[in-house]
């Protein structure tokens, strides 16, 4: 059952989200005709998830403009990829262009919206999506610097919790930062959040997790939106 209750959308009767649906989730709250990034990994699954009526532009670091859905079967081209190294299809109008064009797009605010992954978001929106700091870990920063202070705004997309059940969404970042104050808005298999750079974390949406459960297992302050 989905219960609306002032502020905030609870769907005690399903959840938690799996991949494609966190992607569908987010892909929903896309603006129209935004130009957008999306991170290695599980962000590349948002677009999959975006209706040609939405006018959404999808651009990807390695110099492209109009990037498509995963390419599968007949339409994978070796030379038609995204940054990370996955086969994608073209749309009409899609442009190509060189490596250090497509940074200057990015560090230069061109750039509506970016998802990316993390493995800690703090409560003010620190994003820290590299490294665990762990000495075997291998850091691997990307354009995550460039796309999380380059563009107007940031989304990440993650599971709330770690395989040992430790919160991924924290008073403060414990792993080397990306980013500071850079997140707008986290999507996890479990919540939405919204970061308003406020004493508390506004929760807009739940899935097979109540308001008040998920407020027992975050250490950080919560709140829903006014009504």
């Amino acid at each position: 059952m989905s219960v609306v209750s002032p502020g905030i959308v609870e769907h005690t009767d399903r959840g938690p989200l799996g991949r494609d649906e966190m992607a569908r989730v987010l892909a929903r709250d896309i603006p129209r005709g935004a130009y957008v990034n999306l991170g290695i990994g599980q962000p590349t699954t948002v677009g999959d998830h975006l209706s040609p009526e939405s006018g959404v532009v999808l651009h990807t670091e390695n110099g492209m403009l109009g990037m498509g859905p995963a390419a599968t079967g007949d339409a994978i081209d070796p030379d038609l990829i995204n940054a990370g190294k996955f086969p994608v299809t073209e749309l009409p109008g899609a442009a190509y262009f060189h490596h250090a064009d497509s940074f200057a797009m990015m560090r230069g605010g061109h750039l509506d919206l970016c998802v990316l992954g993390a493995y800690q978001v703090s409560a003010s929106g620190d994003l820290a999506n590299w490294h665990t700091g762990e000495p075997d870990a291998i850091p691997a920063v990307g354009g995550a610097m460039d796309l999380a202070v380059g563009a107007k705004q940031v989304f990440v997309l993650m599971s709330l919790f770690t395989r040992t059940g430790e919160p991924k969404l924290v008073r403060e970042c414990t792993y080397p930062l990306t980013a500071l104050r850079c997140v707008n808005r986290i999507y996890t298999d479990v919540a939405t959040f919204e970061i308003t750079g406020g004493d508390q974390v506004v929760v807009q949406e739940t899935w097979g997790i109540s308001f008040h459960e998920l407020r027992s297992r975050v250490d950080v302050p919560l709140t829903v939106a006014a009504p």
